[in-house]
């Protein structure tokens, strides 16, 4: 007996669209099989998909829930946690979201997992994961805990090249620590995630600006620019390539200089993969320029419309291969108090709309298929952070995160439908498809519009970097 029958719809495989109903037992996807073949009396309930799409959950490896920044007068920022943007994120069609552990000094890798689950444990709706992230220059015992940490289940590990803001310290790494991590992330396995700015050029830009009193928000993509982008990014894949086995995660790649570095090192067959957020493909500097202009930033800044090019280009080439949020939701008030190159806010409440959005930018309005839209805002993530073919397909034995959208769904993105905060930088986009059904792990969490969630229903996901992600395989 199967407790849920979705048919008529077409269905996203790992092989491509077929047309085949799905079959739920549980928590797992127990069959698929040709239409109609399936008795309505064979299982509890029978959803029909007709001139649906169905397509596994949507994945967001690239997210910031219950981060603390800090505002221009001093005090903390909380932003929302799993809850809140757990909710957005199934009624959006994302299922799972990867999110970070904070390695501070005097503690163990282990010890920020476990600070970290008292964000998340019986308070997120969805999966989710830890990327473990550097804070601080490592103690001499790092190399044994990183190692334990990979063996453990948490075989991501997060560098930042920059401190980002000029009064901000402990989040740059030195390349001598990096060059070490690098080495035991070869040996146990582990995935490098990166970001990547010169930290030199960024904070000469801002004190150049500063001192020409050109310190308005809108010149944010001098600060953080494309030479940056370019100098840090082959730096560090030249250290990749010194170690090998290195295997990395390039995050939030915001320039066309960023795209070329890694097509280069992919060209040589190094294990190099590339994200990119979905604001980086559709916004540009200009777009500073408008009301509220802070709404579209994020860190690294927004790049021109050649950067964009570039980007979109990676994405159908095997070389920007997830598009992410950077998602750190909070509300306008919150997002635009700061309006300065050094107390802008970062990150975006983007978690929701990203599955309806980049439906209609790359199927409707660039023609990708829909195997490509679906490897790039799920199965492309499932598979470089450890979690496939679990998460990310539609296929028997996989767990059965399904995603339902509607493709004659017409109408413009509005915070006033969204669940996330009381802004969304895509007010107005345009819609040409939308989740109609999200379901986790065999439960259906949203149906039409209604929400049947619970914090409970979010687990944490262990995971381990298949040796093809370790070895640069085509995805």
């Amino acid at each position: 007996m199967f407790d849920l029958i979705i048919r008529g719809g077409d269905v996203v495989t790992p092989q491509g669209v077929v047309g085949c109903d799905v079959a739920v037992a549980g928590e797992t996807i127990a069959a698929l099989a040709a239409p109609g073949t399936l008795a309505a009396e064979s299982a509890k309930r029978v959803v029909d998909a007709t001139r649906h799409i169905i397509m596994p959950g949507g994945i967001d490896p690239h997210v910031h829930l219950h981060h603390v920044w800090t505002k221009p007068d001093g005090t903390p920022l909380v932003t929302a946690g799993p809850e809140q943007v757990g909710r957005a994120a199934l009624f959006g069609g994302t299922t799972t979201f990867i999110d970070f552990a904070y390695w501070r000094d005097g503690a163990t890798a282990l010890q920020a997992v476990e600070t970290r689950d008292k964000d998340f444990v019986g308070k997120s709706p969805c999966d989710w994961a830890y990327h473990i992230m550097l804070h601080s220059e490592p103690p001499p015992e790092f190399s044994g805990q990183l190692a334990e940490a990979i063996q453990a289940g948490y075989p991501t590990l997060k560098i930042f090249t920059t401190n980002i803001l000029p009064k901000r310290t402990g989040r740059m790494i030195d390349f001598g620590d990096i060059w070490e991590a690098f080495q035991v992330l070869a040996k146990e396995g582990g995935l490098g995630v990166i970001h990547a700015e010169d930290n030199d050029i960024v904070m000469h830009m801002y004190a150049k600006l500063i001192q020409e009193n050109r310190v308005s928000f809108e010149n944010l993509a001098e600060v953080h620019n494309q030479l940056s982008e370019d100098l840090s990014f082959r730096r560090v894949l030249r250290l990749a390539e010194s170690v090998p086995g290195t295997a990395l995660y390039m995050m939030h790649v915001s320039a066309g200089t960023g795209v070329d570095a890694i097509a280069e090192a992919r060209r040589k067959g190094l294990p190099i993969y590339g994200e990119t957020l979905h604001q980086y493909l559709l916004y540009s500097a200009e777009d500073y320029k408008r009301p509220n202009g802070q709404i579209y930033h994020t860190y690294p800044s927004l790049k021109s419309e050649e950067d964009q090019k570039k980007l979109w280009h990676g994405t159908a080439n095997d070389v920007i291969h997830c598009v992410a949020t950077d998602e750190l939701c909070c509300t306008l008030k919150d997002k635009t108090i700061g309006n300065r190159i050094d107390d802008t806010t970062g990150g975006n409440s983007g978690v929701e709309p990203r599955v309806g959005v980049m439906y209609t930018e790359m199927v409707t309005r660039r023609g990708y298929s829909l195997l490509r839209y679906v490897e790039l805002v799920s199965t492309n993530a499932a598979k470089i952070m450890g979690l496939y073919p679990r998460k990310g397909a539609i296929a028997v034995g996989s767990d059965a995160d399904i995603v339902i959208l509607d493709p004659t769904r017409r109408g413009k993105v509005r915070a006033t439908d969204l669940h996330e905060t009381d802004y969304t930088p895509w007010e107005g986009h345009d819609i040409f498809a939308w989740p109609v059904v999200t379901i986790l792990r065999g439960k259906v969490m949203v149906e039409n519009g209604q929400y049947f969630g619970s914090p409970n229903d979010g687990r944490y996901l262990k995971r381990k970097i298949s040796s093809e992600i370790l070895n640069g395989a085509p995805l």
